[in-house]
């Protein structure tokens, strides 16, 4: 029905506008344009009087009719927006009552006047935001807009977005995925909404801090756990992030848990490798991986890395443990999520090529900073970091021969074999894991995180370890990830545990007892393996080589002389590069230590072949398996 101050009327069912009639004396009043402003809120009415008035203004000769009417339209609104009492939005059950201006907020759309008569719709549905979220890591703000989109459970929904994407008609449209009623023509109006009901309402919607990752946060706490705290993060993490709860009977894990310390040391240095995560930033150690590897299956391997990951959550995989099955950029954005938490990776198998080459670098992850990334919009993104421990699983070692010494300096490798499996009955162990999770990692960090004196005996702790270890045969990065895992293995024997002396002795780990897995300083030198490499190579490639037993047909490397291979320098290089290794640094390292026989500078030397006299790496080797006779210098003829 229409509206008591309209001055259209209805008579036998039909709609009658009166034909206005004024001369051009009449267009200089408010008259006209007051009776036509009576419709501006039914705008089908409006502009059908709109027409009939400019007819009757063009017949009576005024020009500006379209300019009056403009400018008194505008003047209405103004007057409007300093007069009214603000509107409230009158949503069906809205969480909170805001004020909306010039807007009206009803449960079937939201409309405002335009300047020029008629009306506008923001959105066909209720929308309004209900928090403002202030990210504590970057200060970066977002609003929780709740909507209730039109259908019959009429329920309200919640999401959290960018003021980037509220800010511009080009970037809200993209809220239309999620059950938003919003288009390309509505879009700047749903822009001038949400920005409106902000400022008016600033002081009434509330405010709340807000984090994106897990982990420790300066002056707050320890993020899940700490009351209030907002996740704003990424969509794709919420999964992981809502993952880390407690669920099922404490009892029944620690049950679990001392059943699994007890049944093997790779259990243990897993589990306290899990603890040993959130103290590297306190006690200033890099980030480190635990593998746990071998060739058969049903020794333990994956129910390990759950019992590692039900300390803070789900360890079901795909919830807190995941696969290596996933990109470079997916693993460092997991890994600066998860931040403080150790990152759960299962099958390393997974990351294998066509020809079974394992595509993995420890090096990426465990720098702990990602690679910087520019912007669309100019400049770079905030660049990743975290301090954490990787526990890995597979079916082979997670370095290769020819990795660099930084990458095995980095891993913990423990063999898992059938005849002594990590954890046995796994099942059962797994089952009860994935009823029971998550208690131990809250009240590991609460105690962690108590107070300074307990930092500092942590920290004081960390440095007796790592002074014991230090004092063997590894190296120093190998020996700050053991005193990690044996400090944190300690605390949780305490905190968690609560083991009484006796047990304590059986089952806390000691020096002694990770030495067994930690590698030496010279299966840690890339140089040594590098020499190793080459001395096999040699061996298995003698027919190619000129000796005083045999002469090669074709294909010649070089020359084999007592204790020395001649090998020529491109073909050196060539193999070198095929094996992974770095040629320089290789060099480098062989003249270093007197495993090549050179000029006073360079790497090589020449050695007359036949006719030729090519440069050649003078490589000292094992002539155990076989054995040359003759002068050194001389001639070996083609």
């Amino acid at each position: 029905m229409f509206q008591e101050e309209s001055n259209a009327e209805v008579h036998d069912g039909k709609l009658i506008i009166p034909d206005y009639q004024y001369s051009a004396e009449d267009f200089c009043t408010p008259d006209p344009y007051e009776k036509l402003y009576e419709l501006h809120k039914t705008p089908f009415l409006y502009e059908i009087a709109k027409v009939k008035m400019e007819e009757n203004a063009r017949a009576v000769g005024f020009k500006s009719f379209r300019g009056m009417l403009q400018k008194y339209n505008k003047a209405q609104l103004e007057a409007r927006r300093r007069n009214m009492i603000p509107n409230q939005t009158e949503f069906d059950g809205q969480a909170m009552e805001l004020s909306c201006g010039t807007w009206e907020s009803l449960d079937w759309g939201i409309f405002r006047d335009l300047p020029n008569g008629g009306r506008e719709c923001a959105c066909a549905h209720p929308i309004m935001p209900v928090s403002r979220l202030v990210n504590i890591d970057t200060g970066e703000v977002k609003l929780t807009l709740a909507f209730k989109p039109p259908g019959r459970e009429g329920k309200w929904r919640t999401t959290i977005v960018d003021k980037a994407t509220v800010s511009t008609a080009r970037n809200i449209t993209s809220l239309a995925s999620q059950g938003i009623s919003v288009t390309s023509n509505s879009a700047s109006a749903l822009v001038d909404y949400i920005n409106d009901m902000e400022n008016l309402n600033y002081d009434i919607i509330p405010e709340q801090k807000s984090i994106g990752r897990l982990g420790y946060i300066p002056g707050e706490g320890f993020s899940p756990y700490v009351d209030g705290l907002v996740f704003d993060g990424d969509a794709s993490f919420r999964n992981l992030y809502n993952s880390v709860e407690s669920r099922g009977a404490a009892a029944a894990w620690y049950e679990t848990a001392m059943d699994c310390r007890r049944q093997s040391v790779a259990a243990r240095i897993l589990l306290a490798a899990s603890f040993a995560s959130p103290i590297l930033s306190l006690v200033g150690s890099l980030p480190f991986f635990v593998h746990l590897w071998g060739v058969d299956s049903g020794t333990g391997k994956t129910v390990a890395l759950m019992l590692a990951a039900s300390v803070w959550g789900n360890p079901a995989l795909g919830s807190y443990v995941q696969t290596f099955n996933g990109t470079q950029v997916g693993q460092e954005r997991t890994a600066a999520f998860l931040n403080h938490l150790p990152v759960c990776l299962d099958e390393l198998q997974l990351t294998k090529d066509s020809r079974g080459k394992t595509n993995f670098d420890v090096y990426q992850l465990a720098q702990g900073v990602g690679r910087s990334r520019g912007k669309k919009s100019g400049g770079v993104e905030i660049t990743p970091t975290w301090n954490c421990c990787f526990l890995t699983t597979g079916e082979s070692p997670l370095t290769s021969i020819s990795a660099g010494a930084g990458a095995v300096n980095r891993v913990i490798d423990i063999e898992c074999t059938a005849g002594a499996a990590v954890l046995r009955d796994g099942q059962r162990i797994a089952g009860s894991l994935k009823r029971n999770f998550g208690f131990a990692g809250r009240i590991f960090v609460e105690r962690l995180y108590q107070d300074e004196k307990t930092q500092q005996t942590v920290r004081q702790l960390y440095q007796d370890n790592f002074r014991e270890l230090c004092a063997g045969d590894s190296t120093e990065k190998q020996a700050m990830a053991a005193a990690a895992i044996i400090t944190a293995d300690f605390l949780a024997s305490q905190w968690v545990f609560h083991d009484d002396l006796d047990t304590a002795r059986e089952l806390v780990l000691d020096a002694s007892d990770i030495r067994a897995f930690l590698a030496s300083k010279e299966a840690v030198s890339a140089g040594r393996r590098a020499h190793e490499w080459l001395c096999d190579w040699v061996a298995s490639n003698a027919p190619r080589f000129i000796s005083e037993d045999s002469m090669p047909g074709s294909d010649i490397y070089g020359v084999l002389e007592y204790d020395t291979a001649y090998i020529i320098r491109g073909v050196f290089d060539r193999a070198l590069q095929e094996a992974g290794f770095s040629t320089s640094a290789t060099l480098s390292y062989l003249k270093a230590n007197r495993m090549i026989d050179t000029r006073e500078r360079g790497y090589t030397k020449t050695k007359r072949i036949g006719k030729t006299t090519p440069q050649c790496v003078c490589l000292r080797i094992n002539t155990d398996d076989w054995t040359a006779s003759g002068d050194s210098t001389e001639l070996l003829p083609l």
